[in-house]
């Protein structure tokens, strides 16, 4: 199998690319890999050194073409159509000699970890949401499962159960084993997201009873299994996945979550909020304090309209990255310092709303409820796998980071959520035209404002600013992203609106540079010849 032209991606690249549905994103670099084998064919060194250009892209030069559902190299000779474009920049198209006969397959361009498989979270989610859609089972209450009381949904339930590092049990009786070892596939990269690890090392995609003194070893273990005698040992699990029956249970001999001092902690700074902890009253249980219910209700939502798994995969990533983000809050209300979070002091611009991090909410009282609803749930994942892999990995991440000193994640939040005057929001515009610039830092940008969560819309909206110094540092802004080789493809979801607003400045910006040189003696013309 040759995999020599298929693009290494950077972590910022691949999550672009796992989060985009786009089918052409990064193709400059399937090009551009083409590209330099043809050299190496003609005997020819090709500079890879050379900044991309949205008008100079290597299609343009070197007749790189896309026909149909496929791009061809219009070569010369034997070499015409002997390199293509994978139709999907997702997945790169090889083939594997079996007997002398090529067999095609395809290998996903951008693995993030935990993904193990060919499984479908799509599948997953429908086989346990059915039985729940037409016969709501009330659970027995735990603090770190039942986080929206008896009536939690079974996916979040089983979510839950992976965080907190339970004993999850996939049941298929009369069931191939490959479906079996599919769920608890699927079950780790539901849990993972992409950006946990510690499920699948510990995860048995098939065991059977001979095997259960070994699996009854390993704490928080994720097994699938045909033998119906599980069921009849609750001792040996936590939480039980029936996969026939798509139903989800708790074992009623689960060790009860333990009071932990960060839970009385928030529950002594914020006395209205006690009671709401741990999803046990009639008020946490019927109110959606977690968010989880609206979330669920949208991924089923997507499922009917058929929006794909790259889709589902994209929300639970974002499902869980918002988990460990609240996390990082409540570790430092209530303990004055977060794990999850390395800070930087290399930009110091001097205002709150700059150097502010973390998660973003509306107001307060918001923020305390969605707190109270997941204190129980962070607490049961604080002391997990997955949860001290995940400080090692932030701490990987953050020595290859661009701009460490600044949280762009929160900036964009604050423009979203809340509603900011006028100095406020410009604080936040004039950053970002003032440290965004280079390629990983556009990376970092499009990252926090995926095209599927509007993309460039809150930034574009600095274009109408009452201030005309943010409105043309944001669109100065925008051009930097539109030459970006990944930034085209947001700069063309910008409704034409914004980009009329867009040429409004630019026309207004030209015009008062001709009458600066104007006024210095200076011909416009003469002044584009010399730059």
């Amino acid at each position: 199998m040759d995999l020599s032209l298929m693009p290494k991606l950077s972590l910022l690249e691949r999550h672009l690319l796992l989060a985009s549905d786009n089918k052409d994103l990064f193709v400059e670099k399937f090009e551009q890999m083409i590209q330099m084998r043809l050299a190496e064919d003609r005997g020819e060194e090709l500079d890879d050194d050379q900044p991309f250009d949205v008008n100079r892209s290597l299609s343009k030069q070197q007749g790189i073409s896309r026909a149909g559902t496929k791009a061809y190299i219009e070569g010369q000779g034997q070499m015409q159509a002997k390199y293509s474009v994978p139709r999907d920049t997702h997945e790169f198209e090889s083939k594997v000699m079996y007997k002398g006969i090529p067999i095609p397959i395809k290998i996903p361009v951008a693995v993030m970890p935990e993904t193990v498989g060919d499984f479908s979270l799509i599948k997953l989610i429908q086989k346990f949401s059915e039985s729940h859609g037409k016969a709501v089972q009330p659970f027995p209450l735990h603090a770190h499962l039942t986080t929206n009381g008896p009536n939690t949904h079974p996916i979040i339930v089983l979510a839950n159960a992976l965080l907190t590092q339970k004993r999850v049990i996939f049941l298929g009786h009369n069931l191939p084993s490959g479906e079996v070892a599919e769920a608890v596939l699927a079950a780790c990269a539901l849990a993972s997201g992409g950006t946990l690890r510690g499920f699948t090392r510990h995860a048995f995609p098939y065991t059977d009873l001979t095997k259960i003194d070994d699996l009854l070893n390993v704490p928080g273990f994720i097994a699938g299994v045909t033998n119906p005698t599980f069921e009849l040992h609750p001792e040996w699990w936590d939480v039980l996945c029936d996969l026939p029956t798509g139903k989800v249970k708790i074992s009623s001999k689960i060790e009860p979550a333990t009071v932990t001092e960060g839970m009385v902690y928030f529950q002594q700074q914020n006395p209205s909020f006690a009671g709401l902890v741990g999803g046990t009253s009639r008020i946490s249980a019927e109110t959606d304090l977690t968010g989880d219910q609206a979330f669920m209700q949208d991924i089923l939502k997507s499922i009917a309209a058929r929006r794909g798994e790259r889709v589902i995969r994209a929300k639970w990533r974002d499902w869980v990255i918002k988990f460990t983000r609240i996390a990082a809050a409540f570790e430092e209300g209530v303990y004055g310092a977060s794990a999850l979070y390395i800070g930087g002091d290399d930009l110091d611009m001097g205002s709150t709303g700059v150097n502010g991090h973390g998660y973003v909410w509306v107001d307060e009282p918001s923020r305390q409820k969605e707190l109270a609803g997941n204190v129980t749930r962070i607490e049961g994942w604080r002391n997990t796998r997955s949860y001290y892999s995940f400080i090692q990995d932030l701490a990987q991440i953050y020595t290859i980071r661009p701009l460490k000193g600044l949280d762009l994640h929160h900036m964009h939040d604050r423009l979203r959520t809340q509603r900011l005057n006028p100095a406020q929001s410009r604080e936040i515009y004039i950053a970002f035209s003032k440290y965004i610039f280079s390629y990983d830092e556009i990376c970092l940008f499009l990252s926090v404002a995926p095209e599927s969560h509007a993309g460039l819309f809150y930034l574009a909206l600095g274009l109408f600013h009452k201030d005309r110094e943010v409105r043309t540092r944001t669109a100065d802004l925008l051009e930097r992203i539109g030459e970006h080789e990944a930034g085209q493809h947001w700069w063309k979801g910008l409704s034409r609106f914004e980009k009329l607003a867009y040429m409004r400045i630019r026309r207004e910006t030209d015009a008062d540079m001709r009458t600066k040189l104007e006024k210095e003696g200076l011909s416009p013309e003469l002044e584009r010849r010399i730059s």
